[in-house]
């Protein structure tokens, strides 16, 4: 049985939350690759034969590497927030685990679209599970804002706020791939190159928000 704290908010460091993170993270994008292995290529009796079979694998290679790709940028989200979060609360981890929830899916919604992509919820399957993973990033950001003084002690508000330009700009594209990934397949997730310039974008829209005391 769980033992509750002395305080429901009180609060921890984030060590053993970055420690459990990187695992889970590390083996999602280790069973990615099943696909690939579990695949046959049958019988293959030339080099000509070799290259048919190699290029029949086109749809898993290219949703495998979009999906570690996209890992490998929530993944790196995770460790640009926890630079500045310094400890986390009872509502914080389970908003982490909410996220990696959706993280441990990933290998399951690769291959249900890459098996079933001719279907309308086939093509949904990772960009549903990605626009979760983004949701639960944001959420986690803005709770921190909410807890600033205790969770980001050493960040301004005005710093935080900055900060989120990034969970919001990626929330913004998983929400637009989610629209359009059923109409146009995986190639929806090339949206994601955006996300730097939006990135700057909305920066740029808090910055005006939140003018540096004394400016002016």
């Amino acid at each position: 049985m769980i033992r509750s704290r002395r305080h429901p908010e009180s609060t921890q460091r984030t060590t053993r939350l970055e420690a459990f993170t990187d695992g889970v993270f590390a083996i999602a994008a280790t069973l990615l690759v099943l696909d690939l292995t579990s695949y046959s290529l049958g019988a293959v009796t030339s080099d000509a034969g070799m290259w048919s079979a190699l290029s029949g694998m086109t749809a898993q290679v290219f949703n495998f590497v979009l999906s570690f790709v996209l890992l490998c940028l929530l993944w790196m989200v995770h460790v640009s927030q926890f630079e500045y979060i310094a400890r986390v609360d009872a509502v914080m981890l389970w908003l982490n685990n909410g996220r990696l929830l959706f993280v441990v899916l990933v290998p399951f919604a690769t291959n249900v679209t890459t098996e079933y992509s001719e279907w309308f919820a086939g093509r949904l399957a990772m960009p549903v599970v990605f626009f979760g993973a983004v949701l639960f990033s944001r959420l986690q950001f803005v709770w921190a804002r909410r807890r600033r003084e205790e969770l980001m002690p050493d960040v301004t508000g005005r710093e935080a706020a900055v900060m989120g330009a990034d969970s919001a700009s990626a929330l913004t594209l998983s929400a637009v791939v989610l629209v359009a990934a059923p109409w146009i397949g995986s190639i929806a997730f090339l949206l994601f190159a955006l996300d730097p310039a939006l990135s700057r974008v909305f920066a740029r829209r808090t910055e005006r928000r939140f003018p540096v005391a004394g400016a002016g």
